[in-house]
């Protein structure tokens, strides 16, 4: 039956975002139940792109891109593909009418991963953030909605500035990793062979600006997403917090995260905030 294979294909959606990313998890646990998996359905088709990209080292990894974005695109066409990923992702992708130029736009992103290692104009940069995080925020808040398109493009502004807040916060704290172990660099203008304060102090304001928009968005959630997306922004921001204390020079040669149990204690004081109506 197809549907014992699509509960397969969900399940293994679930274990992708639970595997690789506990906060996102932990936060996706925190929306409704109605739409839970199909965030578990986006995720695990993104993480399994940039997988490719950034982890597969001893593979053919263009090789193994282009197969994956010829099944997408198949799986897209016929509504089911043999890889459980994809045909989970199909399955939400045509559930709430994702415009396919976002997924284009995601796929466009990380190919340029393939071989690209440096952005350095902010035009670049912006077309890299949109491809790789702000079309994510849209294609969740595809979901967010249920597909209604009204209050669909009024967050939209909104949805991208958290998406990129999410990534620029992900880039500062994985200097370390993109720079010596990919020798990618993403912010532009930057020396990171000499990151100094004042780029640092540039590049926090820049995502403080984001997360300002971000959250006015947050707030006007259906109350189906809105707990789990604060819980997301609280989290990130919380990581934010943490690298605004932390030398450049540590930053550059450390990956800074936050513990298990700051990630618990952000649950327990979200959830008050959330309550209460403090958001």
């Amino acid at each position: 039956m197809k549907s014992l294979f699509d509960t397969v294909s969900y399940n293994c959606s679930k274990l992708v975002t639970k595997t690789y990313s506990t906060s996102f998890s932990l936060a996706t646990k925190m929306l409704s139940k109605s739409i839970r998996n199909d965030i578990y359905n986006i995720y695990g088709f993104v993480r399994c792109a940039d997988e490719i990209v950034d982890s597969f080292h001893d593979y053919d990894k263009e090789r193994l891109f282009n197969t994956f974005s010829d099944d997408l695109e198949c799986a897209l066409r016929d509504k089911i593909s043999l890889n459980p990923i994809l045909n989970a992702f199909q399955h939400t992708y045509h559930k709430y009418h994702i415009d396919k130029p976002l997924v284009d736009a995601f796929m466009a992103s990380m190919r340029l991963d393939l071989h690209k290692t440096d952005y350095l104009t902010d035009e670049e940069y912006k077309a890299y953030i949109y491809g790789s995080a702000d079309v994510v925020g849209l294609m969740c808040l595809k979901v967010f909605v249920k597909g209604d398109n009204e209050k669909y493009n009024a967050l939209k502004e909104s949805a991208m500035s958290l998406g990129s807040a999410f990534q620029k916060v992900n880039f500062l704290r994985d200097l370390k990793a993109d720079f010596d172990g990919l020798n990618r660099t993403y912010f532009p203008n930057t020396d990171l062979n000499n990151l100094d304060e004042a780029s640092k102090k540039e590049i926090i304001e820049d995502i403080e600006h984001d997360f300002k928009k971000g959250l006015n968005g947050i707030k006007k959630l259906p109350v189906e997403a809105k707990f789990g997306v604060f819980m997301a922004y609280r989290y990130y921001r919380q990581l934010l917090k943490k690298l605004k204390k932390t030398p450049a020079l540590q930053i550059k040669n450390s990956r800074i995260r936050v513990a298990n149990h700051k990630k618990v204690e952000l649950l327990m004081r979200s959830y008050v905030k959330y309550q209460l109506n403090l958001l």
